[in-house]
This record gives C-alpha cells, sequence and structure tokens, in this order.
C-alpha cells in the first residue's frame, strides 16, 4: 500500500497531465487556506457579536503577534517543504530526512522561545503594539493563550503540513488544516457564548485547534513509518551539508513578508487608533475578509511549489513552464472573482461580524480599496513561489520586502499626511501593484533563460 502510494506520488509530478497535477495539489491547498481563513475570521467574528467594539480592536492589535508566528512557520516549513521537494527530484532521500528533521526540531525550539519571552514581556509589548486603557486587558486575554501557550502548536501544526505537501501527499496536509479550522468554528462559540468567557475563549479555542491539529500530522507522520522521509526522531537532525542555509535563505523571503507584515500592520493600527476604535476595528475586520482573496493565492502557488521544484531538479524544464503558465491562468481568473465579490458584497458581509453602524461604515469601505488588488497579488505570490520552489534566494526576497515594508508604510504615513485616514488604506493596493510590477520585472528573464534551456535540448 506505502509502495502504491509512492508511485502515485511519482506520477503525479512527472506524468500525470499538467492541469491535473496542479489542480490535485492546488485544490486541496486552496481548500484548506480558505478553512484556515475561516478560523481566523471566526474569532473577529464571534467576538463581534458580542457588541464590544474594543473587544474587536484588541484581536486586531493582537494579531501581528500571531502573524509573527506564521512568518516563523513559513520560514521553516516553506523552506524546508522546497529542499525537500528538490532532494527527492535529485533521488536524495537522505538529505531529503535531513531537511525534515532540521526543519521540525528548530521550529520547535525557537516558536517555544518565542512564547515564553511574549509572556513575560506582555506589559512592554502590548502598548507598543498599540493597545489602550480600553483594550489593554482584551489584549493581555487573547495574547496569552494564542502565542504564549499556543506558539509551539501554532507553528509545528503549519510546518508539519508543508513538509507532508512536499511529498505530493496534498489532501492529507490540507484534511489537517481543515480539521483544526473546523474544530475552532466550532469551539469559539462554546468557549465565548456557552462559557462566558468572550475574546479569552476565542483565544482558548484557537490554540486547542492548534493542538490537535499538530497531534494529527504526528500521528500521521509515525502512521506511515518508513514510507516518508519526514522523520521525527532527532538522530537526523544535521546542521552540516548546507540545509540550515537553504532552508533559511529559501523560506526567509516567505517568512519576511509575514514578519514585514507584522511591522507593517502595526505602524496601521498606531496611525488608525489616533482616529478612533471603530475605524480599527473596522479595519480588523476588512483585513480579516481580504485574506480571502490573499488565501486563494497562496493556495495555488504553495500547492504546486512541490511540482515547481521537484521538475526543475530532475531538469524537466518543459514540465516545470507548462506547470507555471497553468499556475498563472488559474490563480489570475481566482483572483479576479474573488475581488469582484468582496467588493459588490462589502456591506452585508462587514454587516455581518458586529452590529455596530459606525464600525461597519470604516469597515465596508476599508474592505472594498483593499481587495481592488487581488490580481496583484496572485502574480506576486505565484512569482515569489516560482523563485523559491527552484532554490533562488534574491528574487523573492526583494519582492517579499517589496509588497510589505519597503512600498507601503512610508505610502502610509505620506497618504496620512495628504488625504487622512482614508488615504492611510489607500497604501496597501498602491504598495501591491508596485511588487506586481517588480515581480514581473524579475520572472520575465528567467521565464525566457528557461525557454532558451529547452530549445538548447532539442
Amino acid at each position: 500500500m506505502q509502495r502504491r502510494s509512492e508511485e502515485d506520488n511519482r506520477l503525479l509530478f512527472e506524468e500525470a497531465p499538467v492541469l491535473h497535477s496542479v489542480l490535485s495539489l492546488a485544490v486541496p491547498t486552496v481548500i484548506s487556506q480558505l478553512i484556515t481563513v475561516a478560523y481566523n475570521m471566526a474569532d473577529t467574528f464571534f467576538i463581534g457579536q458580542v457588541g464590544d467594539p474594543d473587544q474587536v480592536a484588541a484581536v486586531s492589535v493582537c494579531m501581528p503577534l500571531f502573524i509573527f508566528l506564521t512568518g516563523l512557520a513559513n520560514l521553516f516549513g516553506i523552506g524546508g517543504a522546497s529542499l525537500l521537494s528538490r532532494s527527492l527530484g535529485a533521488g536524495d532521500q537522505d538529505n531529503a530526512k535531513r531537511t525534515a528533521s532540521f526543519s521540525i526540531w528548530t521550529a520547535f525550539t525557537i516558536s517555544l522561545a518565542y512564547g515564553i519571552a511574549v509572556y513575560f514581556l506582555q506589559p512592554a509589548i502590548l502598548p507598543a503594539i498599540g493597545a489602550d486603557s480600553d483594550t489593554y486587558q482584551f489584549c493581555r486575554q487573547y495574547i496569552s493563550w494564542t502565542v504564549a501557550v499556543g506558539a509551539v502548536p501554532t507553528v509545528m501544526n503549519l510546518v508539519l503540513s508543508h513538509l507532508v505537501r512536499s511529498e505530493g501527499n496534498a489532501s492529507e496536509a490540507s484534511f489537517g488544516m481543515v480539521m483544526g479550522a473546523v474544530l475552532n468554528i466550532f469551539l469559539d462559540p462554546l468557549f465565548i457564548f456557552a462559557f462566558g468567557m468572550e475574546v479569552e475563549g476565542a483565544a482558548l479555542a484557537t490554540m486547542l485547534s492548534n493542538l490537535i491539529a499538530m497531534l494529527y500530522f504526528i500521528r500521521l507522520i509515525l502512521r506511515k513509518g518508513k514510507g516518508t522521509c519526514i522523520v521525527l526522531s532527532p538522530r537526523h537532525y544535521s546542521a552540516g551539508y548546507g540545509i540550515p542555509r537553504e532552508v533559511v535563505l529559501v523560506g526567509l523571503p516567505s517568512s519576511l513578508m509575514n514578519l514585514m507584515s507584522v511591522f507593517s500592520n502595526i505602524v496601521l493600527n498606531r496611525l488608525i487608533v489616533s482616529y478612533c476604535n471603530e475605524a480599527l476595528a473596522g479595519i480588523g475586520i476588512a483585513k480579516k475578509i481580504d485574506l480571502l482573496s490573499f488565501s486563494v493565492s497562496t493556495g495555488i502557488s504553495q500547492g504546486v511549489l512541490p511540482l515547481i521544484g521537484y521538475n526543475y531538479s530532475s531538469g524537466n524544464y518543459r514540465r516545470m513552464l507548462a506547470a507555471i503558465r497553468t499556475t498563472f491562468i488559474i490563480s489570475l481568473a481566482v483572483a479576479a472573482a474573488s475581488t469582484a465579490f468582496l467588493f459588490i458584497c462589502a456591506g452585508p458581509i462587514v454587516g455581518s461580524f458586529i452590529d455596530d453602524e459606525l464600525t461597519v461604515q470604516y469597515g465596508k469601505y476599508f474592505q472594498r480599496v483593499i481587495c481592488l488588488t487581488g490580481s496583484c497579488i496572485a502574480v506576486t505570490m505565484t512569482s515569489i513561489t516560482i523563485f523559491q520552489a527552484v532554490g533562488k534566494k534574491v528574487q523573492p526576497l526583494i519582492l517579499s520586502f517589496l509588497r510589505k515594508g519597503v512600498l507601503d508604510i512610508p505610502c502610509m504615513f505620506i497618504m496620512n499626511g495628504l488625504f487622512g485616514l482614508d488615504g492611510i488604506i489607500w497604501a496597501t493596493p498602491m504598495a501591491d501593484a508596485g511588487a506586481m510590477l517588480v515581480s514581473l520585472c524579475l520572472l520575465i528573464p528567467f521565464w525566457r533563460h528557461l525557454r532558451k534551456s529547452i530549445a538548447e535540448k532539442i
């Protein structure tokens, strides 16, 4: 049975029709991303039903600290997945095992240290990221469970998912993510309303769902035994063979995008909170909703990363280019549809989160602005993933910095000075459009180089 599974994965990477391979890898990943967004939105949605803008604002304030965990997971998850899939394409299973062990145990150690640090430094951290006298206590309750206690489960859940997907097991990886998401959606109303824990209940639900998802992946890997290159035993851990450098440098762009998103959101929160907490709650809701479009682009690109990396290492550039072309067509079509839906339905969607007229008014406008560049995000995210899949370091690093940090933060200050609150929101689509243009300038020469390589082989 296990040999059959390995043969199916080989056929998926090497021989199946490209559209079939792309969809087989991308669709489960997109579904898991959408469900993950749903459970990220669940906290905001159910807390919003309490009718307290301060609690919704507190979740927005805390989001940068939680996003940092995603950045940490992407550093070792995406970096490890890229090297693991390329090792499999080159037939080097020993290096694949060393890569998995390094990614797992390094991510575990750092996430544990981060959770402990956040727990003890809350009095200094929370005011620095935008908590005020109205939101501080709610922020403390939320962070204590989601980050201080939940750092390891959150990071390991994502890292293990990336590694499982890198072997071609997209459905199993997605099931773990979906299971955690559905569990969180179920637990949120139970803890928030039935137990009367409100924002603290939402945080506890998030931590428990990530913990159970992490245990699912551990059980899955142990059950596969020798049929997988993902090993949990630290005896395979190695800081040699160039593994740390390869994993970190390839995963760094995705990690930096998340980390710069943390910094970007802190700046955004600090600027908006100077106007009112209703505006802060509104942007928090809009940002959560916009994750729908972002998650689809991320899911499609991350889903095909193993396919691109495998065929690049095996020298099958023709199949690799066909996979890239198919991915672009699908991601752009879906992104355009998502943008249209989010723009047209902005009012009802935001209104479903909270019954506060001023917060809904802000959130509706914010959502319509930031959803405009969904197609730009699709191009940028696919470009970053292509470069990561083939082991490139500089190009994805440039694009990650441009999208979050280099372009949007200066734009926030400039637009705030020129147009006030409305201007701040336009910084996000401006940065996304600029990053897309640069991504095309980097991708086109790489595409031409691969086509030239194919021509020379004929």
